[in-house]
């Protein structure tokens, strides 16, 4: 246990491998996924149901609903746990992490009636909530931009737009979506006038939204979202209007640091594998990892998987405490994602042509993880939010 003053409040870190009893049930789970399973998939572009039923039935999807709710009511730092060994085992958590990040938004913000209608449900296994429509093709990472437009009638809001990038649509039940209730020429603030809305999928879909995939490089079942004249109970409404885009920035320091501990599981992958082979292939009649060449890399990228860890769990402890973890949340997001990278390269050049070969897994995983460094926020993005909010320089863009 280690333990630091944050803005003169304590705040204790776990050191070694916390929720001992967590990180066996999730191996022991991922043990009936293995990597044929998921290059099955990856040819299919399928969706892994059985995977995701099995998280279900486990409580892990629902490890962040308080217990009143029917969930298992744990700390941000149990939910990174899961996701970490989840990727450390060489499954991938991609088809159904976002319901984790998700609830954040509706436990904080939303009415007591809709968490009543809802979370039981969703920790149950009944309902999914795993799509979160944000992202446009006109503005990215802009989210004060948005086109997405939500107009009152009555008891009803009428709902226009596009979304990009909306991962697990097609499989889920619900959808949070951002849209703009007072268009942004009207606003004193750029941030004022977007809303949040959770949006029934069961009943939008064929009546206002229609979803199409977009094939890419790993299969996270990500789609492209069309909404017309879409007719949504005025009830959908999470929170204020014109509040929504103070809600997701509660819900994105979460969101990274979920993601965060996804890359040290993958970095924890890649280094054990690499390092494996490198003990059992002999070329020109010695073990290759005697050679510095290829030890050297692999030894690098645990030293920084192990730097990049401590951020992860520092970041989860002043969350947990209720601190503002943006700085932390956002560096454990940039150090992980390139701990992960360095050491998917090194298990890559470790393998050599092998590990362009399908059956070993490794061309899987070094494809998963090169999206970290993109999403849910770009490296470049977390360098700005440091040089401007925390060393006090001018805004970059």
């Amino acid at each position: 246990m280690d333990t630091l003053s944050t803005q003169n409040t304590p705040v204790s870190i776990e050191l070694g491998n916390d929720y001992q009893d967590i990180r066996e049930s999730v191996r022991r789970i991922c043990e009936d996924f293995p990597g044929s399973y998921w290059r099955n998939l990856d040819e299919q572009q399928g969706y892994p149901s059985e995977f995701v039923n099995a998280l279900t039935e486990a409580g892990y999807l629902g490890a962040l609903i308080p217990e009143e709710y029917g969930g298992s009511g744990l700390p941000l730092r149990a939910a990174s746990v899961i996701l970490e060994e989840i990727h450390a085992a060489g499954c991938n958590a991609g088809a159904c992490h976002a319901q984790m990040y998700i609830m954040g938004t509706l436990l904080r913000h939303g009415s007591e009636e809709q968490k009543r209608k809802y979370l039981p449900d969703i920790a149950s296994g009944k309902l999914r909530l795993q799509a979160f429509g944000i992202t446009e093709p006109t503005t990215g990472s802009d989210t004060t931009q948005i086109k997405t437009r939500a107009v009152r009638d009555g008891d009803n809001y009428i709902i226009n737009g596009q979304k990009v990038w909306t991962s697990r649509a097609r499989y889920s039940d619900l959808m949070l979506l951002l849209a703009r209730t007072t268009p942004a020429d009207q606003v004193k603030k750029k941030t004022d006038g977007i809303s949040v809305f959770l949006v029934d999928l069961r009943e939008a879909r064929g009546n206002g939204v229609e979803i199409q995939p977009i094939r890419a490089m790993i299969n996270h079942n990500t789609t492209e979202v069309f909404i017309e004249n879409l007719v949504v109970p005025a009830s959908s409404l999470v929170g204020e209007e014109g509040k929504g885009f103070r809600y997701i920035l509660d819900g994105m320091n979460a969101e990274r640091i979920l993601c965060a501990s996804e890359a040290i599981g993958d970095a924890k992958w890649f280094t054990k594998t690499a390092a494996a082979y490198g003990n059992e292939r002999v070329v020109f009649g010695r073990p290759i990892g005697q050679n510095q060449g290829i030890q050297f890399p692999i030894a690098r990228a645990y030293a920084e998987t192990e730097a990049a860890e401590m951020m992860v769990r520092k970041a989860t402890a002043i969350f947990a405490a209720g601190l503002d973890c943006g700085e932390a949340a956002n560096i454990a997001k940039l150090l992980a994602s390139e701990a992960a990278w360095h050491a998917a390269e090194a298990c890559m050049q470790t393998h050599g042509g092998f590990g362009y070969a399908a059956e070993y897994d490794v061309e899987r995983k070094w494809r998963e993880c090169r999206v970290m460094q993109i999403a849910p926020i770009s490296s470049n993005l977390i360098l700005s939010f440091i040089g401007q909010h925390v060393l006090g320089m001018p805004r970059s863009f």
